[in-house]
């Protein structure tokens, strides 16, 4: 197992910097460096006024930063004295080519690839942090297979974020759980020990789930559409309560009593929001289709379906009430994030 004392992650937006932050505070010894592009990011993150914002995440900054926190645009140099490396860029939906409005765009994540076997020198674990459709840690291998240079040798591990907008920094200190996919080899399992070891400064052993790489990658996408899943739900009973004059609170509740099923995620409201439900579920679509699992592609895409028309349904109580007309009226929104204690107006 490696001595980690160094840790770089390519990326400083929503998952990178409170991440790595979390991991600064929790392991003093290490020192962390998050790298970005966008200069005037990480000019943000080394000011009083953060780009994101999640409840305490500005307390862990300015005791860590300086001391063991870092943050940059000098890419190559943190990446050559990593020991771990995070890659942790946008991975957006594509907008033109084969997958166009489904597939998920990987030209940041192997960006960062080329990087990585351009600069690296020695033994690097490079983590997906990102979501990523299942297979993408076969791209980033042949990445470095293609342009790494004899003086240096990597191990991919798939090592997805759980969290949720408005509470990210409580769900990295006490995480439900820590998922890592890795190679089944000896180097595979060596590397998904060195980063469980990280974890396990503040994780409970018992919470970190080791798999393989593959069964890691889809893990997150099945997980976004299993919530998903759940608000739609909620949101098509909604749409019935209207029309037969029951209460969807009151159904919601019933339904919740039942600890086979819960009560979390079944609020009825517009339409789930945020930037990765959506992206996630029709990233998981674009899968079964290209497998060739076309009933299991239209489920999931129902998801979605339902999603867009609680949100139409929605956008035509308002104007009905409004009599028919927008025209000259002036509507306020108040709360423009999606949800409560995060500043992201994305989706």
């Amino acid at each position: 197992m490696v001595q980690v004392q160094h840790i770089c992650c390519i990326g400083a937006g929503y998952v990178g910097g409170p991440t790595c932050t979390v991991i600064a505070q929790m392991c003093p010894e290490i020192t962390v460096t998050v790298v970005d592009i966008n200069e005037e990011r990480i000019l943000a993150w080394n000011s009083e006024q953060l780009p994101i914002f999640e409840p305490g995440l500005q307390e862990i900054v300015e005791t860590c930063r300086g001391v063991n926190l870092f943050f940059s645009t000098n890419i190559a140099e943190a990446i050559q004295a990593a020991d771990i490396i995070f890659i942790s860029v946008n991975t957006p939906t594509k907008t033109f080519g084969i997958g166009k409005g489904r597939a998920a765009d990987l030209k940041y994540t192997e960006a960062c690839a080329r990087q990585i076997a351009e600069v690296a020198v020695g033994f690097k674990i490079i983590v997906e942090k990102s979501t990523v459709p299942v297979r993408a840690a076969e791209s980033i291998r042949r990445i470095f297979d293609a342009n790494t240079k004899s003086s240096a040798c990597f191990q991919v591990l798939s090592n997805p974020e759980f969290l949720a907008e408005g509470t990210a920094i409580s769900d990295l200190k006490h995480p439900a759980r820590v998922l890592i996919g890795g190679d089944e080899t000896p180097e595979g399992q060596m590397a998904i020990e060195t980063l469980s070891s990280v974890y396990e400064h503040w994780v409970p052993k018992s919470r970190i789930i080791t798999t393989n790489t593959w069964s890691s990658e889809l893990s997150k996408l099945a997980a976004n559409a299993f919530l998903a899943q759940r608000i739609s739900s909620i949101n098509s009973i909604s749409a019935l309560c209207e029309m037969t004059g029951a209460d969807v609170e009151e159904v919601a509740y019933a339904i919740g009593t039942d600890k086979r099923i819960g009560s979390h995620f079944l609020k009825a409201s517009v339409g789930f929001g945020g930037s990765c439900f959506q992206k996630d579920v029709l990233n998981l679509v674009y899968l079964c289709e290209a497998l060739n699992l076309p009933e299991v592609a239209e489920y999931w895409n129902q998801v979605v379906e339902i999603n867009e028309y609680q949100r139409r349904r929605f956008a035509s109580h308002i104007i009905s009430c409004l009599f028919n007309t927008v025209t000259d009226k002036k509507i306020a929104l108040l709360g423009f994030a999606f949800k409560k204690d995060t500043g992201d107006t994305r989706e």
